[in-house]
């Protein structure tokens, strides 16, 4: 198996990390007479905060830069017992070894899966490695996190997801972390209530001046780790980034995809890569609704955001720093008042009163707070991520041994209908997961072909 290292330097590992960071854009929204949407941080950020929940044991399997941010977070949750990492590159385990002291370091992932202690397992290898190791692990009994995207062909997305939803008692989490932070559920109803107006369209765009290319000691490890700039193992920059601007989308507006066109090109990086360091991509969805989205590793310009367009406001989504996110809204000039507006907190823009919408504002508060246009979600997304699997992981697990000590253990359908009623941390389940994969593989291979593709229902129905 090829290294389970993602990346040898930050030139690289930058691909799911700078998704959520970015320069301040704060001065530029207030002149254009932004209002702050922002989610109020938790009462508490205390990492020593006490958890009713009884820790989970959870091996971490990669260990690329992405996969050494994922364990920072880990170390950052109380819930979180890291009783072992693994990679097949002796470096990168000596490198993450101070991130986690107590964890025993392996090479072999199936040492993790043989280790009954071990509950939860982390998948955050190469993209193109997740079908082995998920599949694995699921049948060896262990809750499962699986980087995003799940696979990078379309059959492998599938058996990942069948795997999982045939695995009753087992958590499986896609990792489309956005779909686990507060700002964004924040955001859903907002957005979901109609108060855009009529929706017209979505746009997303990822921009950074960087190679992707990482230097190693030998050509057999230099190809090794630079899978991403080759299209037998990668699903490129729509599939490593804009999958979770594509997921975004669908998800707010509530609708499914019918169509997707690309175009890709190599405008800079001429080095014998044959994945396009540029490209765009247009999503079609029921009523002519659109999102288009590009990407390119040749210019920084402009940076990265969403924007989330309707007939009486827009929404902009952007990650100023690493657990900052902030979005804006911009109403017509025609736009009828909501109601909250009475209300609501209001700061000065330029010329402008912006008015914040903030999760737990009301009359009282809003009249008596310090405003807080610039406040930032308390932590970043793929903490909370973390946070919803562990957690889950406990409440599923806990419930799962309830059962058994009542009921025949072997009556999976009794056992799934029991744990229906648990009332779990928001998350991407197999199907989030599938769904987002097929799409983000599918504009890929528009984006490869310069070719619009109609999608077809039952690519994104499970059996």
């Amino acid at each position: 198996m090829n290294s389970m290292n993602q990346a040898e330097n930050s030139d690289v590992g930058f691909n799911r990390r700078d998704f959520l960071k970015g320069g301040s854009l704060a001065a530029f929204m207030a002149m254009m007479g932004g209002v702050p949407l922002i989610a109020q941080p938790a009462a508490s950020t205390d990492t020593s905060m006490k958890f009713d929940l009884p820790k989970v044991k959870v091996g971490l399997i990669g260990l690329g830069p992405w996969g050494r941010e994922i364990l920072d977070q880990l170390g950052r949750l109380q819930q979180a017992d890291i009783a072992a990492i693994c990679d097949n590159y002796p470096a990168m385990l000596r490198r993450s070894a101070s991130k986690a002291p107590g964890a025993a370091q392996v090479e072999d992932y199936k040492a993790i899966l043989d280790n009954n202690e071990i509950k939860a397992v982390i998948v955050a290898t190469a993209s193109y490695q997740h079908k082995d190791i998920a599949l694995a692990a699921l049948k060896a009994g262990k809750h499962v996190y699986c980087e995003a995207p799940l696979a990078t062909s379309v059959e492998d997305t599938k058996a990942i997801a069948v795997a999982a939803k045939n695995s009753i008692g087992q958590v499986f989490q896609a990792g489309l972390q956005m779909r686990s932070s507060p700002q964004r559920h924040f955001l859903l109803p907002f957005i979901r209530s109609g108060a855009l107006g009529k929706p017209v369209m979505a746009r997303g765009q990822w921009h950074k001046k960087q190679s992707w290319r990482a230097a190693s000691p030998n050509a057999e490890r230099e190809k090794a780790v630079n899978w991403r700039l080759n299209q037998a193992t990668s699903p490129g920059l729509i599939g490593e980034i804009g999958i979770h601007s594509l997921d975004q989308t669908g998800w707010y507006f509530n609708a499914e995809p019918v169509a997707v066109s690309g175009f890709g090109s190599t405008m800079l990086w001429k080095d014998g890569r044959d994945v396009p360091d540029t490209v765009q991509v247009v999503v079609e969805y029921p009523g002519g609704l659109r999102l288009s989205y590009d990407a390119t590793l040749a210019s920084s310009f402009d940076g990265e955001y969403e924007l989330l367009s309707g007939s009486e406001a827009t929404v902009m989504m952007r990650f100023e720093n690493l657990g900052k996110e902030v979005a804006w809204m911009f109403k017509e000039v025609d736009s009828a008042l909501l109601g909250w507006e009475v209300y609501a907190r209001k700061d000065n823009f330029y010329k402008e009163t912006g008015i914040v919408l903030a999760a737990g504002s009301s009359k009282q508060t809003a009249l008596v707070d310090k405003p807080t246009g610039d406040a930032p979600a308390a932590l970043p997304p793929l903490y909370y991520a973390l946070e919803a699997f562990l957690a889950n992981c406990s409440e599923v697990g806990t419930a799962v041994e309830d059962f058994k000590t009542m009921f025949d253990a072997n009556d999976k359908a009794a056992l799934s209908t029991s744990l229906q009623s648990l009332k779990l941390k928001s998350f991407a389940g197999y199907q989030d997961g599938y769904a987002a994969t097929v799409l983000a593989l599918k504009a890929n291979e528009a984006v490869n072909g310069n070719k619009r593709i109609e999608l077809k229902k039952e690519w994104f129905e499970l059996a």
